[in-house]
């Protein structure tokens, strides 16, 4: 097996795009090789493993989330095969990974978690302890809610009366009892000063870990559909597009909220209570919309729900967020594990996305899916569009679904879109040309192309709206554009407001593919105001606007800056002029 070459297809070097370009034309996917035999012989997967880490390490830059994910695979399998005590090490290890390169948002406060019970089931409870006292510390440097605090003090009891040290239990014992304290109003200066909080409705079929961690609470592995509602925070610092996390560079070693995206909390919620509670968000009529978020691949629960609070955030929504979270396994070398599981994701979600229509009180939902998170979404609408029979003289069952840079087949996405098309207002892709982990996996598909690919690849169609945003994406893969740029968040914001086709929107240039062929639209950066396009839009929606007279006094209210009122007008009487496309859904 020849692993350097292998490292083309999952391998994200720090050197840059540059780089990535060309290692994605090397061959042998050694990794995903890798990946196969940890699901098929563990013990044969070690030395492969081994042997990658060894040649990964010789690079002069190697990549330090593959470093991460390969030797956290190496950990679990170990753990699996009944060896705790190297697992546990490996864990320890992990941690102190972490900490060193904040910027992975892998959190060490779980891996101190795994490695204490792993020394435990090996019978080193001091060791165990050992991790469990450094877990506690970190949880304290970053502010976690008092409960976790005093779960993990508890916990240090608990071993101290099992190694026999009854000073050390007790110490831990007032320890736990005095952290809820810390918690109490009064009692920490601002404590929730610097930050707002997103409320997020969500939905996932991750099975639980028993971690009452918010960040661990939900895994990798499969579980029923389970609903219930998480808190995220956003510091006031916050920059439009970011996910602001720790940086070792700025000497931040902890997540804290007035300057980090955070997951405060998570709680479960039975189905009826879930709608209960939903259908109040409605009933006052503030709110109509709903908003559905389904991540992609290499995609951890904590992390999809900090992202879907982001979009939210940064779009002003004035809706409800709601995350779809199905098991991926949130690791690079989870590429095989992940489209294994995808496919049965889409057949739950088509049963959630039902009962969101029926139970929520949203008027309109709108669903934002990204990279193989489309491949449940399609599969869902399609089910859904099937038992319905339905055709474009049935009225629509949601308001905008957009697919971002789509990690599906493209000739099947075509074909599926044909079917689905009634279901919704309007359906639009996002697809890009400089989409790094797209070229990646088309090389893994045998060379067929993805959904997602822009450029001369960029699917045209008469039943989807295909917007190429190649001049979008400063991520290292280009393939997290649709979030972590304020132009694409502001149109997105545009388009779920006036459900506007492409030709009204601001900075979508037509591209004709040929004389007969549907056309294409390419988004041409710096030609909106995006970020004040947002805040704008935000009041007009506040503030319910129907006209465009009704705009330009909003705008007049709300918008000191002359030039500023000058250029937005234009671009407001575009989109808020009366629909005129043949053919379109309305």
């Amino acid at each position: 097996m020849k692993f350097l070459s292998g490292f083309a297809i999952f391998i994200f070097f720090a050197a840059g795009p540059g780089v990535w370009r060309t290692l994605a034309a090397q061959d042998a996917p050694a990794l995903t090789e890798i990946a196969f035999l940890a699901e098929e012989d563990p013990e044969a997967a070690l030395p492969a493993i081994d042997a990658a880490l060894a040649q990964l390490r010789a690079q002069p830059a190697p990549d330090p989330q593959t470093l991460f994910d390969l030797v956290h695979l190496k950990a679990s399998l170990l753990a699996g095969l009944g060896r705790a005590g190297p697992a546990a090490g490996l864990y320890a290890e992990l941690a102190d990974f972490a900490n060193r390169s904040p910027g992975l948002g892998e959190d060490p406060v779980q891996l101190l978690a795994r490695a204490a019970a792993l020394f435990e089931e090996a019978g080193n409870l001091r060791a165990a302890r050992a991790q469990l006292q450094r877990r506690a510390g970190e949880q304290a440097d970053r502010n976690e809610p008092p409960e976790a605090l005093a779960r993990s003090y508890a916990e240090l009891a608990r071993l101290s009366d099992a190694l026999g040290d009854a000073d050390s239990a007790g110490r831990f014992r007032r320890q736990a009892l005095a952290a809820p304290d810390a918690g109490a109003p009064g009692a920490t200066r601002g404590a929730r000063e610097g930050f707002v909080e997103v409320e997020l409705y969500y939905a996932t079929d991750r099975a639980r870990t028993g971690d009452p961690d918010p960040v661990g609470y939900y895994g990798a592995g499969r579980g029923e559909l389970e609903l219930g509602v998480a808190t995220v925070t956003i510091p006031n610092t916050h920059v439009a597009g970011a996910m602001e996390s720790p940086s070792i560079w700025r000497l931040e070693f902890a997540a804290s909220p007035s300057k980090h995206v955070v997951l405060r909390s998570v709680t479960p919620v039975p189905a009826d209570d879930f709608y209960a509670r939903m259908q109040g968000e409605f009933a006052d009529g503030a709110k109509s919309e709903a908003f559905v978020f389904i991540h992609g691949y290499n995609t951890e629960f904590h992390q999809a729900a900090k992202r879907a609070a982001q979009l939210a955030f940064d779009m002003n929504y004035a809706g409800v967020p709601i995350l779809y979270s199905w098991p991926s396994r949130g690791s690079t070398i989870g590429y095989v594990a992940d489209t294994a599981v995808v496919r049965l994701s889409g057949r739950r979600l088509a049963g959630f996305l039902e009962d969101l229509r029926t139970r929520s009180g949203a008027t309109t939902i709108n669903i934002v899916a990204h990279s193989m998170g489309n491949r449940a979404l399609t599969d869902a609408l399609e089910i859904m569009a099937l038992q319905r029979g339905m055709t474009r003289d049935d009225p629509p069952l949601f308001g905008q679904v957009l697919f971002a840079a789509p990690d599906v087949d493209a000739g099947l996405f075509a074909r599926m879109v044909r079917t689905f098309r009634p279901i919704a207002r309007r359906l639009t892709l996002y697809a890009s040309e400089n989409d790094w982990a797209l070229v990646s996996s088309r090389k893994l598909h045998a060379g067929a192309p993805r959904a997602g690919q822009g450029g001369a690849d960029t699917l045209a169609d008469d039943n989807i709206d295909s917007i190429d945003m190649s001049e979008l994406g400063d991520d290292m893969l280009a393939h997290t554009y649709f979030a972590d740029d304020s132009s694409a968040l502001a149109d997105m914001v545009a388009l779920f407001w006036q459900n506007a086709p492409p030709d009204r929107r601001c900075g979508l240039v037509r591209q004709s593919p040929g004389a007969d062929a549907p056309p294409i639209w390419r988004y041409q950066r710096g030609r909106c105001a995006t970020q004040s396009l947002i805040d704008v839009i935000g009041h007009m929606r506040q503030a319910r606007v129907a006209t465009y007279e009704d705009a330009r006094a909003v705008l007049a209210r709300t918008t000191d800056d002359i030039a500023l009122r000058h250029e937005l007008e234009p671009f407001l009487e575009k989109l808020m002029a009366p629909q005129a496309i043949a053919g379109s859904y309305q």
